[in-house]
């Protein structure tokens, strides 16, 4: 088999030999920017029966330390408590060293609801930066929480955050003789985990849907490769191609009516292929003596990149969504790159390349064809971008162990999301979702990203 081939059989058996997994996944900061901007996220003030509910304050400042430009202070050096922005002394928070100030409440208003009222002051200048109400109910109020954290980070980044999406990944539980193998779906900090499907045969490339609701991926159950679409609320699960031979790497198209994937046919090569969901009508792309797979979608559809070895050695082309298109060669940098994803506004392109004997994630300028490698491992694999673009989750290994890793576009900023134990791989992150949080800006207040 050609190396393409070879590296997915290798990922097949490196899942059925994953030891045991149990531990939540934790953000650790590996790699920030050098002076990362001082905040305050003062505990929140409660304002309700008993004790406060959850602690909004605590997983704001956590949020916000993980994307690597952020350094909250610790609750221990904190003089005041201000509850509301006209109870805030910015000469006090200056003297401290902090840039910004985010106060507020946590407030029960019955029946299960509250509203978590947060307000965000230049310590500099005392300027009230933002002030929001956002409502919750006690089953939601980590979301909630996340939501607010994205507000801060785009009014304090110009950068729309990412803590409210999710991610999805591939877990091995269980001794060597009796594996269970689990797609996993959790919130971007790693925790809220739950398997959406279990089996006790590979399951790999998981892959969105655009409404973020759904899941593909390949299973291997009853020792024959398919692909399985899965609905998150409902659990309920279909098979969308079972074809003889190879059936691999599904990519949703931007408007969910088409999956792109790789199937061997009657032929015996591997190609990509268009399946139209509603109808399961199959249009060839490729038909090439190489090996074509992994592809992934531009997000205005209009294109898919994919990975062939049709020049001797794996690299990435594109091409038109439709019968009888050429492919284009895009990537000329090195003898190695694979498995392409597209930043959300399509500007740039995320892949694994072989850069000094070690298999690491880049990214590639679009316009221009430079490449700039970001990590620094030797067996990374699998990019995601964030929905905003500004970070990557990918595969990785420590200490022979498959881990999950972040790394910023820029590469200046890594963290790992770690567990205790276990292996887990192929991470893919969730868009934003398509319905908007509710909440509102409080009137005479400057809303996100102004």
């Amino acid at each position: 088999m050609r190396k393409i081939a070879a590296a997915t059989l290798g990922l097949i058996a490196g899942i059925a030999g994953a030891p045991l997994s149990h531990a939540e996944l934790t953000i650790e900061i590996t790699q920030g920017v050098t002076d990362p901007i001082p905040i305050a996220v003062v505990p929140l003030g409660w304002q309700g029966v008993g004790s406060i509910p959850f602690d909004v304050a605590k997983l704001v400042a956590s949020d916000l330390r993980s994307s690597g430009l952020f350094r909250p202070m610790e609750r221990g050096d904190m003089v005041e408590l201000p509850t509301r922005g006209s109870e805030v002394d910015v000469d006090d928070w200056r003297m401290l060293r902090q840039d910004f100030v985010v106060v507020g409440r946590l407030e029960a208003e019955g029946e299960g609801r509250y509203a978590i009222h947060f307000e965000v002051l230049n310590a500099l200048n005392g300027q009230r930066l933002l002030e929001y109400r956002q409502p919750a109910t006690l089953r939601n109020l980590r979301a909630a929480s996340h939501r607010v954290s994205d507000l801060i980070f785009e009014r304090l980044t110009g950068i729309r955050g990412a803590f409210s999406t999710r991610i999805a990944y591939v877990e091995v539980e269980g001794p060597p003789t009796a594996r269970t193998y689990k797609l996993v779906v959790a919130d971007a900090d790693g925790e809220n985990r739950f398997a959406v499907t279990e089996s006790s045969d590979p399951l790999m490339s998981p892959a969105w849907a655009p409404d973020g609701q759904s899941l593909a991926y390949v299973s291997f159950e009853g020792k024959a490769a398919s692909i399985q679409t899965q609905d998150l609320r409902s659990g309920k699960r279909a098979r969308v191609s079972a074809r003889a031979g190879i059936n691999g790497a599904p990519a949703w198209s931007p408007d969910g009516d088409r999956l792109a994937l790789t199937l061997s046919r009657k032929d015996g090569n591997v190609d990509i292929y268009l399946l139209e969901l509603g109808s399961q009508s199959l249009t060839r792309l490729t038909d090439d003596g190489g090996i074509d797979t992994e592809p992934a979608w531009t997000p205005d559809g209009k294109s898919l990149y994919f990975t062939s070895d049709r020049s001797g050695s794996p690299q990435i082309y594109r091409i038109a969504p439709a019968a009888g298109q050429r492919a284009q060669r895009v990537t000329f940098e090195g003898t190695y790159n694979a498995r392409p994803r597209l930043s959300p506004d399509g500007q740039q392109l995320a892949l694994v390349t072989l850069d000094r004997g070690a298999y690491c994630i880049a990214v590639q300028d679009l316009k221009n064809g430079a490449m700039r490698v970001l990590t620094k491992g030797r067996l990374d694999e699998s990019p995601s971008f964030a929905p905003n673009g500004a970070v990557l989750i990918y595969g990785t290994q420590e200490k022979g162990r498959g881990v999950l890793a972040t790394v910023s576009v820029d590469g200046n900023v890594r963290s790992q999301l770690a567990q205790q134990q276990g292996d887990v791989r192929e991470p893919v992150w969730s868009p934003f979702p398509r319905s908007p949080v509710p909440g509102s800006p409080v009137p005479g207040s400057p809303g996100p990203g102004m």
